[in-house]
């Protein structure tokens, strides 16, 4: 969990916002229950003080607030193009919370949001609903941690382990992703392995770390996490992606590479990614607003039908490489590269 604020800004989740319409929830009793020390204010819809305007993003990450609402508009999203669907049909996403407590410099969601405050939705369950009505008709493929990161959150919504039981009961159909940079090993010690639940590591060279991703756990304690995951029998996918640029980037890759496989068996993983970093325009141009002194996003990238990437050169030569080395280790069969088109 993310530390408390220094200096002049109040503690994390000082202030906790409900809506009038959850204010009885049972989930939102049990969440109001783990901060008794927070001001609890009732609102009307989320949006009165999620979307206000005149917000400062990069200053709220330093003192985040929690919102707690329900989710009345539509559930289920189909993916990305900048997103891998791994082969996958019928790929879909759903968003149950909104923010994350991490801080990485070039995360999408500076340029998403209007708020770094982050929103739960305590209606799970109509969530879940939607899931069982398109599974009537079709399998589906869902990524449940693209606008958060479940698993860091594991102690106030308890939501991974919520899917977990959900997907346990829908085998059949039903094939759910769970991304994360968090470490908590203590997780994969309270669940079963399910064969349709994959967590997926998003790993970063050491450098790259402490350079942009703020408040995150460190490579090592990600690799260490997989690690445990793995021993134990989970679906672990392995997330190269984004790829940030840094100077020396291939040493820096390379001696990535090697410490996650002097400890990750790379036979028993599920899958890895590749890709390097790339953004829908309109998104950058906020977060280069928010972030003047940003290098990961103040670099001079190449533009493409609204999507911002590395030069053409530069990202072929990033890709390629890391995949090359990938070769080592493991199958193309199981090494999945983000395709541009």
């Amino acid at each position: 969990m993310k530390s408390l604020n220094k200096g002049c800004f109040n503690p994390f989740f000082s202030h906790i916002y409900v809506e009038n319409k959850v204010w009885d929830h049972p989930r939102t009793k049990r969440i109001l229950a783990q901060y008794r020390q927070a001001q609890v204010i009732r609102i009307g819809h989320y949006k009165d003080v999620f979307c206000r305007s005149r917000q400062n993003y990069m200053l709220q990450h330093r003192s985040q607030k929690l919102i707690l609402a329900a989710k009345d508009t539509q559930m289920l999203y189909r993916g990305s193009p900048v997103c891998q669907s791994f082969g996958n049909t019928n790929f879909y996403y759903t968003s149950c919370m909104m923010n994350c407590i991490y801080d990485c410099e070039y995360c999408y969601l500076k340029g998403m949001y209007p708020s770094a405050n982050i929103v739960i939705f305590v209606n799970l369950e109509d969530i879940f609903a939607d899931v069982e009505q398109m599974l009537e008709t079709q399998t589906l493929y869902l990524c449940v941690a693209y606008d958060t990161d479940l698993l860091a959150l594991e102690k106030v919504a308890g939501y991974a382990a919520a899917w977990s039981r959900f997907a346990a009961g829908h085998a059949s159909g039903l094939k759910i992703e769970i991304r994360t940079k968090c470490a908590n090993k203590r997780f994969f010690e309270s669940q079963e392995p399910l064969s349709n639940v994959i967590y997926a590591f998003t790993l970063s060279p050491q450098t790259v770390v402490e350079r942009f991703e703020h408040d995150t756990p460190s490579l090592s304690e990600r690799i260490a996490c997989a690690a445990k995951a793995v021993s134990a029998g989970f679906l672990v996918r392995l997330c190269f992606d984004p790829m940030i640029y840094v100077p020396k980037w291939q040493d820096h890759y390379a001696e990535m590479l090697e410490q996650v496989f002097s400890v990750i068996d790379a036979e028993k993983l599920t899958d890895v990614s590749v890709g390097s970093f790339r953004i829908s325009q309109d998104y950058l141009k906020k977060m280069r607003r928010q972030q003047p002194d940003s290098a990961a996003v103040w670099f001079p990238f190449q533009a493409d039908h609204g999507y911002y990437h590395y030069p053409k050169e530069l990202m072929e030569q990033m890709e390629q490489e890391l995949t090359d080395r990938l070769r080592q280790y493991l199958p193309n069969s199981r090494i999945f590269l983000w395709n541009e088109a």
